[in-house]
């Protein structure tokens, strides 16, 4: 059976330091002040003693499972845990099989870890007990649960989200740690200057991991002449190594990296582009920049300076041939010309506009005089008659072009930049009337 009965570890056994100093009350929980603050709304169903299904949306190591172990307490249910990434039915089914005996009389708080891994089936399996309240469901997830969760389990629950912890969030863990660690064994304990600000930066807002590395640097350290255990930086260095990076390249960080990088360029930030396309090479996602680059030069810059589009290609293309670490050189290039470039969305705007009519419809005919010329004389009532726009002045003569139904349609507005007023200014003066 996969689930997981809480109860008290034997002396003999190892107990990870994280799991040793995991707090007991929600006083002791660091972050989370939006939900866990005196008047955060968390805190206040806690307090209730009336627990509704919930779901706990965030990144590892920020207090999920705790804050559910927390909330258990505070029931007179017993509490069964499951992980979705090794559960099954079989183990759902054996939860259900203990409602309403001696086990769980008044019904049971399961808290389902990961539920992104069940499947539709398996998440539908929980409803009708959840629907008459025999099973209160606390699940958590680090996807987005709008996405990953099956909409009937989502309306009956209240969707809480963790933020990853702040360095100072993650210092206060940090003292409880070296003040059980010089409490229990006695041990003097002395640390190089800036060691625990770097490890609180690097844990990227993960208090476990945060934990983990103090606690390996705390069995590794080499005790010094008076029997001081050192923590160096170049020990933290070490052990943390990337570990500041949530990444998953189907999971919500590669798409928040993604958009991040997208909207930098487009809002001007060279310093915020160069940091999420850093983020990039530093998980060896190549791919996923140079398409969100390559997008950017025609959604953003686009006929502000049309030259964009061959010269972002060529750096994307050096990229591709380069490969890492000297493709950064190439791309570094192209995220701060993208974020440099005079802006705009004329092209986006204007095509979003054309497919919205499609999709609505609006179609028609396309126009005699723009049909093949191959129909001519085939039965149709008149010949193309299509005006050749060279054979005129200015290589523009009035003609329809539009459907019937659509002739007086207009999606495209001239941008604001230099490059398009200009364009603007010569079809003005070529057509002899306002645009």
């Amino acid at each position: 059976m996969d689930f997981i009965r809480e109860q008290e570890n034997s002396e003999n056994a190892y107990r990870p330091l994280a799991d040793e100093l995991r707090p007991q009350t929600l006083d002791e929980v660091v972050g989370q002040e939006h939900i866990l603050g005196q008047d955060g709304m968390l805190r206040r169903i806690a307090d209730s003693g009336h627990i509704p299904n919930m779901i706990f949306y965030g990144p590892s190591g920020t207090g999920k499972t705790t804050v559910a172990r927390i909330i258990a307490q505070r029931t007179n249910r017993p509490l069964r845990r499951l992980n979705a990434t090794t559960a099954g039915l079989a183990d759902i089914k054996a939860v259900i099989e203990e409602l309403d005996t001696f086990l769980a009389p008044n019904g049971v708080l399961l808290y389902l870890d990961e539920i992104q891994y069940f499947n539709k089936k398996q998440q539908q399996s929980l409803l009708e007990f959840i629907e008459n309240g025999k099973i209160t469901l606390i699940a958590s997830t680090t996807e987005n649960p709008y996405f990953c969760v099956f909409n009937a389990i989502l309306s009956r629950s209240t969707v809480f989200e963790f933020k990853s912890l702040s360095p100072a969030d993650i210092r206060r863990a940090q003292e409880r740690v070296l003040a059980l660690l010089q409490e229990r064994d006695g041990a003097a304990i002395g640390l190089e200057d800036g060691v625990l600000d770097y490890i609180s930066a690097a844990c990227g807002g993960d208090a476990r991991k945060s934990i983990n590395t103090l606690e390996l640097l705390y069995s590794t350290a080499i005790p010094g002449k008076d029997g001081t255990l050192r923590f160096t930086m170049a020990d933290a260095k070490a052990v943390t190594q990337r570990s500041s990076m949530h990444y998953d390249r189907d999971g919500d960080q590669h798409y928040d990296i993604l958009s991040a990088l997208m909207k930098s360029m487009r809002g001007s930030d060279p310093d915020a582009a160069l940091h999420y396309l850093a983020r990039f090479l530093e998980t060896g996602d190549l791919l996923g920049a140079c398409r969100r680059i390559l997008c950017s030069a025609s959604e953003d810059i686009g006929l502000a300076y049309p030259l964009a589009v061959p010269i972002v290609k060529a750096c994307v293309d050096s990229a591709l041939q380069l490969g890492l670490p000297e493709a950064r050189l190439p791309l570094a290039e192209a995220v701060i010309f993208l974020a440099t470039c005079p802006k705009s969305n004329s092209g986006y705007m204007g095509i979003a506009a054309a497919m919205a009519d499609i999709k609505a419809g609006k179609a028609g005919p396309i126009p005699r005089e723009l049909q093949n010329v191959h129909a001519d004389g085939t039965g149709f009532e008149r010949e193309q008659g299509y005006l050749y726009p060279h054979d005129y002045p200015g290589h523009w003569v009035a003609q329809q072009y539009l459907p019937d139904s659509l002739k007086d349609a207009h999606y495209y507005e001239y941008g604001e930049n230099k490059t398009e007023q200009a364009a603007k200014k010569y079809w003005e003066l070529v057509k002899g009337k306002d645009l």
